[in-house]
């Protein structure tokens, strides 16, 4: 174990705020090269639309540990590691920084969660903190580890903390059931998204009293069918991924207002984020949460400069 280390840093926040206009484009700002790598073979489109769930292990092949928390990295190829923390401390965290230089900050728990390595290849840094008073934290581990992929696309595909799902989860069976009959991504994408404009509301209490560390209840938000844009796109992104459609949790600011949306890679085009549908010309850029709010949906087309990436899950 490192030297302990008094520092500050403060926790992300995912708070959605009540959102009225704006919408979803292609970033002109993305946060770095490694999160729009495509790789050297593309996914055919879909014919068999049984869930493809993957799903994480720590199996201790490779770990830091400490008497209170552990770090499974036994599966990095695959793009994630594992943690959990067992001792005491009320908001013990984990952050973790990739090649790109983006540090990634979670909540800890007692059992394992999964965080997904969205830098691709490189060298990570990944630390356990102790909190000792308001945002004052101690090193309780801290390790670097280098990461070679399989494929660049495999963060996208697997359940983590913030889109966590199992092959029980109720958006697995229904993505299934909007994919029968379909043989693309790209009619997969516009089933599942024109289901959740059309059945989800937005949930204004819950966006004003949500509080740091929320993390969704995909099945809770599932069957109460509303919630907050960071609800909308954590259930987007497991119906889409359960069908073997690389799709990325993208967090950052519509304007000046924080909020969340989802990306999905299309083997004919690549990364499109915030694509919604497309005519046999052009594709429109929406945002699930902000369609699911507008009178007129399908005329609610984002402007490029509307959205700012911070970070990708």
């Amino acid at each position: 174990m490192k030297s302990c280390q008094m520092y500050r840093f403060i926790p992300i926040m995912l708070l959605c705020v009540c959102l009225f206009t704006g919408g979803c484009s292609q970033n002109k700002d993305q946060p770095s090269a490694a999160h729009n790598q495509t790789p050297a073979t593309e996914a055919a489109s879909h014919t068999d639309h049984t869930p493809q769930v993957l799903t994480p292990q720590a199996d201790g092949t490779k770990t830091f540990t400490t008497d209170t928390a552990v770090i499974d990295i036994s599966h990095t190829q695959e793009g994630y590691i594992m943690a959990k923390y067992t001792g005491s401390n009320a908001k013990p965290k984990l952050q973790l920084t990739g090649t790109d230089g983006i540090t990634y900050t979670y909540s800890l728990y007692k059992d394992y969660s999964t965080f997904p390595l969205t830098s691709g290849d490189g060298t990570y840094q990944v630390g356990v903190y102790e909190n000792v008073s308001d945002d004052r934290y101690t090193t309780l581990l801290s390790e670097t580890f280098s990461v070679t992929l399989t494929d660049p696309l495999k963060p996208y595909l697997y359940p983590n903390q913030y889109v966590n799902f199992t092959a029980d989860s109720l958006p697995v069976a229904k993505a299934e059931e909007l994919a029968d009959g379909v043989s693309s991504d790209l009619d997969i994408i516009s089933s599942v998204y024109n289901y959740i404009i059309t059945h989800f509301t937005y949930d204004y209490s819950k966006a004003s009293s949500v509080t740091s560390g929320y993390l969704p209840d995909i099945d809770e938000v599932f069957t109460s069918e509303k919630g907050i844009c960071f609800d909308y796109a954590a259930v987007m992104a497991c119906m889409l991924r359960s069908q073997g459609i690389p799709t990325r949790l993208e967090v950052g600011y519509m304007k000046e207002q924080y909020h969340a949306w989802v990306s999905t890679y299309i083997p004919e085009k690549g990364w499109i984020n915030g694509v919604i549908r497309f005519d046999g010309k052009d594709w429109e850029m929406m945002d699930p949460t902000f369609a699911s709010t507008s009178h007129s949906p399908k005329k609610f087309v984002t402007e490029n400069d509307n959205y700012t990436t911070k970070y990708i899950y």
